[in-house]
């Protein structure tokens, strides 16, 4: 039996007539002189689950022996009620055993599928969003027929203070719900802050919170007291997100400024740390000329942040060096000469050292430049200043500039126009939603 050979069986009596070669089933009735059949599992996975079918085998057709002997499992006891012999003792370790004909129980075809792992569970997740994030919410829930779009009134009162609703709250009772959030200014940040605080109380089974750019991380420092980290007064506000039926609330982040920043968050709520970079990955294998990039990090701190996701690339590290008021990107390792080079960075706002860098790979040899930011923030339209090199060479601009959607109001102004590219996080964030 393919059951039966998950254990081993020991017999222990004085006057047994037992043939090594003829053992007795459990159907035969014959019954021997006292003794006991001792199971010893052999593995504590399938062989638990052997026995659980074993026990049943015998229960079902000669209440509780085979070959006419009692058994006893040195794993745990399992007692069987006389209503359902298919019934295992829960509290010993054992499961309810499906009532199966004895020819089906010792199958190897019903046996070596007992082993196999059950199906991975999708949950159903009711996604809400900001007005901002309608287009990525909407991209999200294309990813996934698991992810259902809510929507939330945001109206106003005449002073201008929000006057929120949120439609159905009786029907989210019992669901996994999350919140597609962007903090691009501190206008929206409390209208955001309403909802998200609301949505956990409304009995739901599970809390997510995305918000794809944490707006204060590059402001974790402190340089002269009196300086107020801001970063850490963020993270303290979203530490206090009401705790849902389901537990902390889980905060996916996609490349947060300084990764120490998790241990500003409280016990009350989960950091997920995310990144994009393996959207960059995944565009550069599409390049004709894939075969000879290299990354360039404008800073010690982006080597730092990135250079683990990127370590099969050849790698060029620019620094910052100060000389009088002015700051000066030079190049500190790597050879740029003939190779398409990809500055890497976690965010954009001016640009200016992203600019330089550029000049410095072009003085250096480089075929082209291309950049990456997962955030381009451009405050006042600061992305004019990127050029786009028309085929020319790195000198006159860049061949593509790569950003993701994590900043709405940033794709709409560059979305179409060169050397600006969108690289979606929607597929991301519904995988992220799954966890």
């Amino acid at each position: 039996m393919a059951i039966a050979a998950a254990a081993a069986v020991a017999v222990s009596s004085p006057n047994l007539p037992y043939r090594r070669g003829n053992p007795r089933l459990p159907h035969q009735q014959e019954t021997a002189a006292s003794a006991t059949l001792i199971v010893k599992p052999r593995s504590a996975i399938f062989g638990r689950r052997a026995l659980s079918s074993f026990l049943y085998y015998s229960q079902r057709n000669d209440g509780g022996r085979i070959g006419g002997l009692p058994i006893r499992s040195e794993m745990t006891t399992a007692s069987a009620t006389s209503d359902d012999p298919g019934f295992a003792d829960r509290d010993a370790g054992l499961h309810h055993i499906p009532r199966i004909s004895p020819l089906m129980a010792a199958s190897p075809v019903v046996a070596s599928s007992v082993a196999l792992p059950p199906k991975r569970y999708k949950k159903s997740v009711c996604l809400f969003y900001c007005e901002e994030m309608r287009e990525l919410a909407e991209r999200v829930a294309l990813e996934s027929d698991s992810i259902n779009l809510r929507s939330i009134s945001w109206r106003k009162f005449e002073d201008g203070f929000p006057n929120l609703f949120i439609p159905n709250a009786h029907g989210i009772r019992g669901q996994h719900v999350a919140f597609l959030a962007s903090f691009s200014s501190p206008g929206v940040i409390f209208e955001q802050l309403s909802v998200i605080f609301a949505l956990p109380r409304l009995f739901i089974s599970s809390f997510t919170l995305v918000l794809p750019f944490f707006p204060t991380g590059s402001y974790e420092r402190m340089e002269d007291e009196g300086d107020v980290a801001t970063a850490f007064t963020l993270a303290r506000t979203l530490s206090n997100i009401p705790i849902s039926r389901g537990g902390p609330t889980s905060l996916v982040i996609f490349d947060i400024h300084a990764l120490q920043e998790r241990f500003y968050f409280g016990d009350s709520v989960l950091p997920c740390f995310e990144s994009g970079v393996p959207l960059l990955k995944n565009r550069l294998q599409q390049l004709p000329d894939s075969e000879n990039i290299s990354i360039a990090f404008p800073d010690d701190g982006a080597w730092k942040r990135f250079h683990k996701q990127l370590q099969h690339f050849p790698m060029i590290i620019c620094n910052k060096v100060r000389e009088g008021d002015q700051r000066i990107v030079r190049l500190k390792e790597g050879d740029p000469r003939g190779r398409h080079v990809v500055i890497v960075d976690d965010l954009v706002q001016s640009g200016g050292t992203l600019i330089e860098c550029q000049k410095v790979l072009a003085t250096h040899g480089a075929e082209r430049v291309s950049a990456y930011v997962t955030h381009g923030i451009f405050p006042n339209r600061s992305w004019e200043r990127f050029n786009y090199d028309n085929g020319v060479g790195p000198s006159n601009g860049l061949s593509y500039f790569w950003i993701t959607d994590s900043c709405p109001l940033t794709v709409k102004e560059v979305k179409n126009r060169a050397p600006f590219e969108i690289l979606s996080l929607a597929g991301e964030i519904a995988a992220a939603l799954q966890i």
